[in-house]
């Protein structure tokens, strides 16, 4: 018997008229956090990897073994890039919330990975989308083609604030909902720079992008973002310019958390 893959994402048997909604870093996933960004993918030409999960009881007849299919894995033509898919396979969390795609690169073929980027369920699907983009456009994804200003700019000019105790660093929606901060990375966090492996447990490492929305303060996040150290500002910078876009996104599944605080339009 071969079970459905991710049964928790099935939509239900009555499916919700579509919406434009904004802002959309509150807009969360649309209850598609694989689809969305896969959308993405298809026209790329990254190669996906599928692997097939099963488990047999003893004395089990074979027509009830279950069978799961997953597709965790999509690498780029040349190598250097790939994004794993990790809500199929235990992931860690951030923010007490599951890390569902885990992208990385790396300069060369035979080369392990020079940074990674996480982001947990409700990440607008766009924002990922946005990320692999310009991953996928960039010549050598682990030279960084500008500084850390240019994240900064790139919310700002879609009306976020910088932060009054840190403007060269951190920014905030106008709502202070969502945010985004350059500081110490968690725990975790994968980077090719060395002096992550020894930093003493009194000393801050290598600074690196966060991202996060929490929608009501003190209340669980509706979704994180982290960046390790070597990700190039300038990929963080299509991130963070897609996530505070004020252009309407669609959809038909909105967060429970945010549902009051999202404007709303009939799609016709």
């Amino acid at each position: 018997m071969e079970a459905p893959l991710y049964s928790h994402l099935q939509p239900d048997p009555w499916t919700p008229p579509a919406c434009w909604v904004g802002p959309r870093h509150l807009a969360g996933d649309d209850g598609r956090p694989y689809d969305a960004v896969v959308d993405a993918l298809a026209g790329l030409g990254w190669t996906s990897l599928t692997i097939v999960r099963g488990r047999h009881e003893p004395d089990e007849a074979e027509k009830d073994r279950q069978v799961l299919r997953s597709t965790v894995l999509h690498i780029s033509p040349d190598g250097l890039r790939w994004a794993q898919w990790c809500l199929a396979d235990e992931p860690f969390h951030l923010g007490e919330l599951p890390i569902a795609w885990q992208i990385s690169a790396r300069d060369q073929a035979n080369s392990h990975a020079c940074w990674s980027a996480y982001f947990t369920r409700d990440v607008p699907g766009e924002a990922v989308a946005d990320f692999l983009l310009a991953l996928d456009a960039h010549d050598q994804p682990t030279v960084p083609l500008a500084g850390a200003e240019d994240v900064l700019d790139a919310v700002a000019a879609q009306g976020w604030l910088r932060d009054i105790d840190q403007p060269q660093a951190a920014a905030m929606d106008p709502t202070g909902a969502s945010h985004i901060s350059l500081g110490e990375v968690p725990p975790l966090i994968q980077d090719g720079d060395p002096r992550v492996l020894v930093t003493e447990a009194d000393e801050v490492g290598p600074a690196g992008w966060q991202a996060w929305s929490e929608p009501v303060l003190g209340a669980p996040y509706l979704w994180v973002a982290s960046f390790a150290a070597g990700v190039p500002h300038d990929l963080v910078a299509a991130f963070a310019a897609s996530l505070s876009s004020t252009a309407p996104v669609l959809r038909r599944v909105l967060p429970e958390a945010t549902q009051e605080r999202l404007l709303r339009a009939p799609a016709t």
